[in-house]
């Protein structure tokens, strides 16, 4: 896992075009001892081939597979430009992280970017980061953007008996995967939980918490507060406004008296509802066209045939999902270039592609050829 320190940021860049920029990284690369001086042509050359703008203001330049003998040791140099610069198609990196890697471990490294880097509100935080502890929160994911919630935080048909216990269930689900500590569930059972009606409750506090999280508990017994059934308690421990989102998606539920969807639905089915994008969202069985390849490039998809495999994806008007099934197996969405290289695909992995749209199969057609064909390699 990559392992950021204050010696491999430089805050307060300012290049006027994105060549200049790498050719500053390059040589921030060199005098590290992490390269030859000769890489920098590497660099040069693969931003020809292919933009490095990975989105959300971010950019990962990088050599060419055959300047990789020049790479001494594998390392980055993180540089923070914060009036921007400009990457070509209307696009501006705030911050560029320079990579040399000796093999495909600077794969590792991408996959960990990309899935700290793909929140949403990241490329203004980075804009605004005045030093280099600011830089290494955002990059190693300390700052939080998504309020936690997993299946670690359900505990579905408990067998409750008041309210009291099912407030007790839900803070210990938040204590126990590091939201809060004790108090904080203390606090909660002396909470007056808010009905969201068909025996939905909601409850929350902001003492002793650590990190935003949402717990959800479902009870396999008839337990009533205050004369009104309780079927299910939703949980907050709040420190920030990561779970917002989450609220938006309960006050949209609430409002379209869908509260069974909630009451009724698996654990994964939860998890899924309040994590997953609609593009990523998985197909119902039956659903869409479905191909599997496996990806023939040495050195896996790195950005540059991650790219290409993106770009032959958004030719299609058809929602197109991928998934790794030598990886996590999550579907996301394949015309988004950060959520794929955030898959780690290696050599010899095999993708699963899922197509729903008007033109479905030539989307699945047109991308096997593509990767049969090496994606531009």
């Amino acid at each position: 896992m990559l392992q950021l320190s204050q010696n491999d940021i430089q805050l307060a860049q300012a290049q006027s075009n994105k060549l200049d920029a790498i050719r500053s990284i390059a040589a921030d690369l060199a005098a590290k001892g992490l390269v030859e001086a000769g890489y920098v042509e590497g660099m040069l050359n693969r931003e020809a081939q292919n933009s490095t703008f990975l989105g959300n203001g971010i950019a990962i330049p990088h050599g060419t597979t055959d300047t990789r003998d020049l790479v001494k040791e594998t390392g980055v140099a993180v540089h923070h430009f914060p009036a921007g610069v400009d990457w070509g198609d209307g696009n501006t990196v705030y911050v560029a992280i320079g990579i040399a890697a000796k093999s495909d471990e600077h794969l590792g490294i991408l996959k960990q970017l990309t899935k700290v880097l793909s929140a949403d509100g990241v490329e203004e935080k980075l804009k605004q980061a005045k030093t280099e502890n600011d830089i290494i929160a955002l990059l190693n994911g300390d700052v939080q953007f998504d309020a936690d919630f997993d299946a670690s935080l359900i505990q579905l048909l408990f067998p409750a008996s008041d309210m009291v216990q099912m407030s007790a269930v839900a803070g210990g689900l938040l204590k126990n995967t590091g939201c809060a500590e004790a108090e904080f569930v203390a606090d909660l059972v002396t909470k007056a939980p808010t009905h969201l009606g068909k025996g939905l409750w909601l409850v929350s506090s902001n003492k002793a918490v650590k990190r935003t999280g949402m717990s959800f508990v479902s009870t396999a017994n008839d337990c009533e507060y205050d004369g009104v059934a309780v079927k299910a308690l939703i949980a907050f421990a709040a420190c920030n406004s990561a779970h917002q989102a989450f609220l938006n998606k309960i006050s949209d539920i609430v409002f379209k008296q869908q509260q069974e969807k909630l009451l009724s639905a698996s654990a994964e089915a939860l998890v899924a509802l309040f994590t997953q994008d609609e593009q990523d969202a998985p197909a119902a069985a039956g659903e869409g066209n479905v191909a599997v390849f496996k990806i023939k490039n040495s050195h896996g998809l790195h950005a540059r045939p991650g790219a290409m495999l993106v770009a032959e994806a958004k030719k299609f008007e058809s929602n197109i999902k991928v998934s790794n099934l030598d990886g996590d197996g999550k579907a996301v969405n394949a015309k988004s270039l950060m959520k794929v290289i955030a898959l780690g695909v290696k050599h010899g992995h095999q993708l699963q592609f899922t197509a729903e749209g008007p033109d479905a199969a030539q989307a699945l057609e047109s991308i096997g050829a593509a990767i049969n064909s090496g994606l531009g390699e």
